[in-house]
């Protein structure tokens, strides 16, 4: 895997990492500095294809990008921007969080049948959306289909579709044939007119796929696989997998039918078909990347973020000695300009290499979390912060005390954390444990840090229900304040508020 040295295209998104290479170009993925966020970038080189075909090919990758963004469809990957730079064209997308359907069918095998059905389902649904504009995508295959966290199925890659019209049939005669041969429907091989029948034909193979764990034809060579995909009749797939039933073979096998006619009508029939056989309402296990989710309960929120724990950093590429400094002092120029998001991914990415070369509880692997915990926050990543900061005050009490200050501030951020996720009660026991410390002078006593815990354990309280607590807690406060730092002090004048609407309400 490939890591860009900042090259930044068209003034604004930041090559970071290579993730897919082919014969129609680069896909990168990148940071949109403007709003920073992850996209991805297809990047095509159409001089370094000779003559005619280059034209073919800048013509192709043009029309990717206008017919790719007329379909809206959340099945389909979001186009954000298009353009050339130099002899280069790019194409800016949605980054897609989760694993496309080959990596999927590795981890799971056999894979689910069900699964097959809901991922088939879900392509339907797209494929519909795509053929109404009308568009074939021509290379809908594994690679090309991402599942997200929350069982959602996104497809990828509409940079072989073309607009069905008189010209672009010529689009196979003017070179090698569009789409992978494993995929490819025969008359695609043959350079035939292509249509909605062509993309039905590819998703059966890829449900053949998955559900045997193989594509129907293979071969040495392309040319064997297209003949086959000519000439020879796929295995069904209950010969290899007497479990799955009757009708989703059936299915398959319609769906692989040689002659166009014999298939499904459309995606819309497909998807009819599939019907029966997609699971009923119910409650989803809770995993991610469960296809079946989205028709068990359709619209549910996802991820239940009081049960899933946190996504975790990927790990940075292999290297045998990290820049760890190099990459503090890329964050701090990153957080200077405000790119937050590509600060976090920094520090999670070379957290794992600092660790192995200094050690886990080496001071520099504690500067660095606690960089990534500080950062999380700044970036309303709660969730992936809360865990950081327990660790690092257990650790730093470990050593130096339950009073050490530098732990107590790890707690009062944790405790900010699960106010902002929503947790009250669990927010309102840290900060009642830390209390105590920060009142007492020969400890961490820190009045001004003192009276803004005492008011959010006040909110929290009226959180809760608890609204006696709450005026009686506020009440002191506002005594203490207004006595050290007058009625005017915006602390003061924040809980007199407060109290005047408590007394309102209790009224």
């Amino acid at each position: 895997m490939s890591v860009a040295t900042g090259r930044v295209v068209a003034g604004r998104y930041e090559l970071s990492t290579l993730i897919g290479q082919g014969g129609m170009g680069q896909v990168w993925t990148a940071y949109d500095q403007r709003l920073d966020r992850r996209v991805a970038v297809k990047l095509l080189r159409p001089d370094k294809v000779a003559g005619q075909e280059a034209d073919e090919l800048r013509r192709r990758f043009v029309r990717e990008c206008r017919v790719t963004a007329q379909v809206d469809h959340p099945g389909l990957v979001t186009v954000h921007d298009a353009g050339s730079e130099g002899e280069e064209l790019y194409l800016v997308m949605q980054y897609v969080d989760g694993a496309d359907l080959a990596d999927h069918l590795a981890e799971h095998d056999p894979y689910p049948w069900q699964w097959v059905v809901a991922v088939a389902a879900q392509l339907c649904a797209v494929l519909s959306a795509v053929h109404a504009v009308p568009i074939v995508h021509r290379d809908l295959k594994p690679r090309n289909v991402m599942v997200k966290q929350d069982g959602t199925v996104t497809v990828l890659d509409l940079g072989v579709a073309s607009v069905m019209d008189t010209d672009t049939t010529r689009l196979t005669h003017t070179g090698s044939p569009i789409g992978s041969p494993a995929y490819m429907a025969p008359e695609q091989a043959m350079g035939g007119a292509v249509g909605p029948y062509t993309d039905l034909y590819a998703l059966g193979v890829l449900m053949h796929e998955l559900l045997s764990g193989d594509v129907p034809f293979t071969g040495a060579t392309a040319l064997g696989v297209l003949h086959r995909h000519l000439y020879e009749p796929p295995v069904p797939v209950r010969r290899l997998r007497p479990e799955v039933p009757e009708a989703l073979e059936s299915l398959v096998l319609r769906l692989l039918a040689k002659d166009p006619q014999h298939r499904p009508d459309s995606a819309q029939e497909t998807y009819e078909q599939l019907l029966p056989l997609l699971p009923a309402r119910g409650m989803p296990t809770g995993a991610p990347l469960d296809p079946t989710r989205p028709f068990l309960r359709p619209h549910a929120p996802w991820p239940d973020r009081a049960r899933t724990p946190a996504p975790q950093p990927q790990p940075a590429p292999a290297v045998e000695k990290p820049d760890v400094a190099g990459a503090v002092d890329e964050v701090k120029r990153l957080l200077g300009e405000g790119r937050i998001t590509q600060a976090v991914d920094i520090l999670g990415a070379i957290l794992p290499a600092a660790a192995a070369q200094h050690g886990e509880h080496s001071p520099v692997v504690r500067t660095l979390r606690k960089h990534y915990a500080a950062t999380l926050m700044d970036d309303g990543q709660y969730r992936r912060a809360l865990p950081e900061l327990r660790r690092l005050a257990d650790e730093r009490a470990a050593e130096a005390g339950q009073a050490d200050p530098q732990s107590l501030r790890f707690r009062f951020d944790a405790a900010q954390c699960l106010e902002q996720l929503g947790e009250p009660a669990a927010a309102l026991a840290e900060y009642r444990a830390l209390l105590p410390y920060y009142e007492n002078q020969y400890v961490a006593g820190d009045p001004e840090l003192a009276h803004d815990v005492r008011r959010r354990i006040g909110h929290l309280l009226l959180a809760l229900g608890d609204r006696p607590a709450a005026h009686d807690t506020l009440l002191r406060l506002l005594h203490d304040v207004e006595r050290l730092r007058g009625p005017a002090h915006p602390l003061a004048v924040d809980v007199r508020r407060t109290l005047q609407w408590l007394g309102q309400v209790r009224g």
